[in-house]
């Protein structure tokens, strides 16, 4: 860990050449703000943050079931939200470092909520409790509590496309737009709302390409990888190769299902030097399920077929339960 004196001084030096905080920050960097007394939000479930977290790291459950609805992935009224914040010592004028699992969008998700609330000094640690861990450094496993404050959250509407507007930027090709969703999500193979395919002229750069193996998830889930090492992002160099066709200059609107994974891209987006990034906050849920949007490569969403694989599907659980059911007896 890093002298006291050296991290003042580094503070020093940067505010004197007018160098703005890194966005996405690494392990030393987190020992950094632990040090100084920043605000550590682990935003994983309780189990998780309960069987070792950075110390003094707090927790207000798994973020995406916490401060979302969970039918239509909004935020829950702003006044819970506040709530929840308040009561957990979690100001977003401080100064605050998000972290979840090495990769986990729902990190930048938290980041992204921060600065929607009105924040301005967070910052999001990607490779989170993985990297921690991996550093050799101390877990934490007691839960960790601030003292309540009482700050008004304000939204900021400037940092979010809103429906309406985003049915104006896709007839507008001023406007780069990307789909940070999967391929078969993109292509219409995948759907996940009313209707599939994407928003016209949107190019797919999965967020998952952010990383240094975007095949780490399904390497994990068929046993072929030890850990989630491959979440890692790309170097800088490797991030700008992958938005090269993009125009940093230009206003730019990411999308996917809810804003979730948009978050992720948005973030890594500006680290790189892009200047009118937004998060089309609705994402796919908005867009497909409002029939008067233009959609590419559309396809609809069979109800009938869905609930028939459904009902065979219970009949084999069935079958199953049955089976057990006379073996045991």
């Amino acid at each position: 860990m890093r002298s006291l004196l050296a991290i003042i001084l580094t503070s020093i030096i940067s505010l004197a050449y007018g160098q703005q905080k890194t966005t996405i920050i690494q392990t030393d960097q987190v020992q950094q703000a632990v040090a100084r007394g920043a605000i550590i939000w682990d935003v994983r479930d309780e189990k998780s943050y309960l069987e070792g977290h950075i110390p003094g790291a707090i927790n207000i459950g798994e973020i995406g079931s916490t401060l979302r609805d969970p039918n239509k992935e909004d935020y829950i009224p702003t006044e819970q939200i506040q709530k929840l914040f308040n009561n957990a010592g979690l100001d977003v004028n401080k100064d605050i470092v998000v972290y979840g699992a090495r990769g986990n969008p729902y990190t930048y998700f938290g980041l992204y909520t921060v600065n929607y609330f009105g924040g301005k000094n967070a910052q999001v640690y990607h490779d989170g409790i993985d990297g921690w861990k991996q550093a050799g450094l101390p877990i934490q496993k007691e839960r960790q509590t601030l003292p309540p404050v009482s700050v008004a959250l304000i939204a900021q509407p400037q940092l979010v496309v809103t429906n309406e507007e985003m049915l104006k930027i896709a007839q507008s090709k001023s406007v780069q737009i990307i789909d940070a969703r999967t391929p078969d999500e993109y292509s219409g193979k995948d759907v996940r709302t009313i209707r599939g395919g994407h928003i016209p002229n949107a190019i797919n750069i999965p967020y998952e390409d952010n990383w240094q193996d975007p095949a780490t998830a399904i390497k994990l889930s068929k046993k072929q990888v030890a850990d989630n090492s491959g979440m890692t992002l790309k170097n800088q160099t490797d991030l700008k190769q992958l938005y090269a066709k993009l125009d940093p200059d230009k206003e730019t609107v990411v999308y996917c299902q809810s804003g979730v994974r948009a978050a992720e891209t948005a973030t890594v987006l500006k680290t790189l030097g892009f200047k009118k990034v937004k998060v089309y906050d609705s994402s796919w849920l908005g867009w497909g399920n409002n029939l008067k949007a233009p959609v590419a490569d559309e396809t609809f969403l069979n109800v009938g077929a869905l609930n028939a694989k459904m009902a065979a599907m219970q009949n084999k659980i069935n079958q199953l339960e049955e089976a057990l059911k006379n073996k045991n007896n």
